[in-house]
């Protein structure tokens, strides 16, 4: 079969390798992809919003499924436009893409349903929530209700760092349109851990567990980013709180969406607190995380194409999803200056060290082909993966690897998977 993946990051690079281990696919695309997917599929110049073009070329080419990376054009209903055109298509529906498209919508789905997870308020007038925080005690978190690159969460000290808050997301529109509404979040303390998930609209399949690290800076400081890097499993994701998670978190949310008449399809990314009164949902995401993508199907031991196809029938209940007994542990490569100002287009060498090395992966994320070879061409530029037998062994084997990669104005955290310690 032929497959179409649109997107072009270290999630898209991470999908193309797992589908290209498929016996069922002959022929990978990807649109607009980067230099480290043209290694394993062929890139076609169309970008991830050109959905006329993607659906045209779907059909042109006899495309048996389109897998659909990226959150733009799920939240913008691509899906959708596939399916109107009889293709076939992994991924949410626009009407159910919502659960990332709208905090708002998210939120007061949970608070309908009684899903756990932090109390908040929501506003479209910046006036009305400087006059709710007024109220508050602090810290408090404040969330552009729409997509901001995964940037668009400010937590806020004072009353005065909120109110600066309000102004850069409300009327800055310093993260556009995803800031016509605002989110005002109670804070909480506790660990953070991803658990992504396969849904087909009534059955929920978890992958296993991982956690992420926003900040750009050692020590979770700087700037909040895509993600710096990521280990797989969470050693703080225990049997009893997974037992906790599926009754009251994942399948409650996916019943909720379908009574609400937006049966979901595809994968769901739960951002989950660990506080001391249990875990809460911090955040929804219709797709699989970057770079959680990274380090989870790298341990998955099913064919994705069946799985992905049983969730587009509704049939996952007939798969046994299984994942590697190990850890799998991702460090990125950035550009120095991401996530605010960087240049691009240095020569990146040593990519050859990761050939037929098993275990080891160098997932392409802002990368492009040039007459001199592969370029740097993003704030991410590159996420390393290796897997152990264990934790340790994983960061060990991660940040050996991350050393035969060179460029210019190569960064990286040097802390990635420091909670491990504390396990």
């Amino acid at each position: 079969m032929k497959v179409l993946i649109v997107g072009s990051g270290g999630r898209e690079h991470a999908i193309a390798a797992s589908v290209a281990k498929s016996p069922k696919v002959e022929k990978i695309y990807c649109a607009p992809g980067n230099a480290g997917i043209g290694l394993i599929a062929e890139c076609v110049p169309i970008g991830a919003m050109e959905f006329a073009k993607l659906v045209d070329f779907a059909k042109e080419n006899q495309i048996d499924l389109t897998i659909v990376g990226m959150d733009d054009p799920l939240v913008g209903g691509l899906v959708d436009e596939l399916e109107s055109a009889g293709l076939r298509a992994f991924g949410p529906r626009k009407n159910a893409a919502i659960l990332e498209g709208s905090k708002a919508f998210s939120k007061d789905l949970m608070r309908k349903y009684g899903i756990p997870t932090a109390g908040y308020e929501t506003f479209d007038d910046a006036d009305e929530a400087v006059s709710y925080l007024e109220m508050l005690e602090f810290p408090v978190v404040l969330k552009a209700d729409g997509l901001a690159l995964g940037k668009g969460v400010l937590i806020c000290q004072t009353l005065e760092e909120a109110k600066e808050g309000v102004k850069a997301i409300m009327l800055d529109k310093q993260f556009g349109n995803a800031g016509n509404k605002l989110v005002v979040e109670e804070f909480m303390t506790g660990r953070e851990v991803s658990v992504l998930s396969f849904v087909d609209g009534k059955t929920i399949k978890t992958m296993t567990s991982a956690q992420d690290h926003k900040r750009a800076e050692d020590g979770d400081q700087g700037l909040n980013t895509g993600g710096m890097g990521t280990f797989s499993p969470s050693p703080f994701y225990t049997e009893e709180i997974d037992r906790f998670c599926q009754q009251y978190i994942y399948q409650a949310t996916v019943n909720a969406m379908e009574k609400e008449g937006r049966p979901f399809k595809g994968v769901i990314f739960f951002g989950l607190m660990l506080t001391e009164n249990g875990p809460r949902v911090l955040e929804y995401n219709a797709r699989f995380g970057d770079p959680e993508a990274q380090v989870v199907l790298p341990r998955m031991k099913n064919d994705i194409v069946d799985v992905m196809e049983a969730c587009i029938d509704g049939r996952l209940d007939e798969i046994d999803l299984q994942f590697e007994d190990n850890a799998a542990v991702c460090v990125v490569l950035a550009s120095d200056g991401y996530p605010v100002q960087y240049e691009k287009g240095y020569l990146i060498r040593g990519l050859e060290n990761f050939d037929g090395r098993d275990s080891y992966y160098c997932f392409h994320a802002g990368t492009k082909m040039t007459d001199q070879g592969i370029v740097t061409n993003g704030g991410r530029v590159l996420g390393i993966t290796a897997k152990g037998k264990d934790l340790k062994e994983a960061r060990t084997n991660a940040y050996a690897a991350a050393d035969w990669v060179e460029f210019e104005n190569k960064y990286m955290r040097h802390d990635i998977g420091k909670a491990i310690d504390e396990a």
